[in-house]
């Protein structure tokens, strides 16, 4: 502001991560939205009624969650990290009637990369800019359209994720497959320095029956690992998208975990695998996975553009304007 110092302003009433680390437990449990300074940030206002309508059960609690995204899509993060420890308790009440609407944003801020990416240097990556390698203390990201700090968004959403991890996992086993998948991409933002997260995404996978969590499953384990690398994930990684037995959603979504984890030329007989299963259909159908959905453009599926860009560098993208080549 006015040329001062982003220093002066750390920990302080306009630092996200200070505030959103601030918020006492007491706060969240009564909801009290009016003890945190959301005018302090931009777009506040509009994240604080999002949160609001959520929280009342309001009939336009859909919309509120497409104000929340929108703000992520748009690269405005920090209202709406903000507002993640209020969306928690929402999705972790069995009785809510938005609990899944809650779950399925919560994460939005915790990832500062646009749509559309697909390559392995990039996907399953939460910076913004992946080819930088400084410290990860979220003040390399650069900022946000508003002027923000976009780190500090991040970091912020990712803090807060973590400090209610214990009761984000009981998700992993809830009856519903969505809910199951929306846990997973949630809980793959979350620090796992003893690797708890990692070894719940393994249980859960165990016994999983349906193909898109078991796939969820396999790609929220890649995230954490990128993040915090552990060969010992890496390899069971590949022994997943190796397993004939297991589904083809689950072998394919293993593989492009795998990719992002290494940096070896593919292999044959993975090479094999995706000619073989990422059929057009089956592409189609993975995009219900929130990974695949954000790396699909130009109506190509997330699925396909993983293969062109990780497997196929030769081809050229999709045109952004299939109709041009009619003028």
């Amino acid at each position: 502001m006015d040329g001062a110092d982003l220093a002066s302003f750390v920990g302080g009433a306009f630092d996200v991560r200070a505030v959103v680390a601030g918020i006492r437990p007491e706060t969240k449990r009564a909801f009290l939205l009016d003890a945190v300074p959301w005018r302090n940030f931009p777009h506040g206002d509009r994240a604080r009624e999002a949160a609001h309508r959520l929280h009342t059960g309001d009939t336009s609690a859909r919309r509120a969650t497409g104000v929340l995204g929108g703000l992520c899509a748009n690269d405005s993060r920090a209202a709406a990290a903000l507002a993640v420890p209020f969306l928690i308790p929402i999705a972790t009440d069995v009785h809510h009637p938005h609990r899944a609407d809650a779950l399925g944003v919560l994460s939005a801020p915790a990832r500062a990369r646009h749509f559309g990416i697909a390559s392995r240097d990039e996907l399953l990556v939460h910076r913004t800019d992946p080819r930088r390698h400084a410290p990860d203390d979220y003040d390399d990201y650069g900022v946000e359209v508003t002027g923000y700090p976009a780190g500090w968004s991040v970091a912020a959403a990712r803090a807060a994720i973590t400090a209610e991890t214990p009761v984000l996992l009981p998700l992993l086993d809830d009856p519903d497959p969505t809910l199951r998948i929306d846990a997973a991409y949630a809980l793959a933002t979350a620090a796992d320095p003893d690797h708890t997260v990692r070894t719940a995404f393994a249980t859960r996978l165990a016994k999983e029956r349906d193909a898109l969590v078991s796939a969820a499953l396999l790609l929220a384990a890649a995230e954490t690992s990128r993040a915090d690398p552990h060969p010992p994930t890496a390899l069971w990684i590949r022994e997943r998208w190796q397993d004939r037995t297991l589904a083809p959603e689950t072998r394919l979504a293993a593989a492009i975990g795998w990719l992002c984890l290494t940096d070896v030329p593919v292999p044959e007989d993975l090479r094999h695998t995706f000619d073989i299963l990422a059929t057009d259909v089956r592409a189609q159908a993975m995009d219900a996975l929130p990974w695949m959905a954000a790396a699909a453009g130009s109506g190509e599926p997330g699925l396909l553009c993983c293969v062109r860009r990780m497997l196929h560098l030769e081809e050229p993208e999709p045109d952004d304007a299939p109709w041009a080549s009619l003028l």
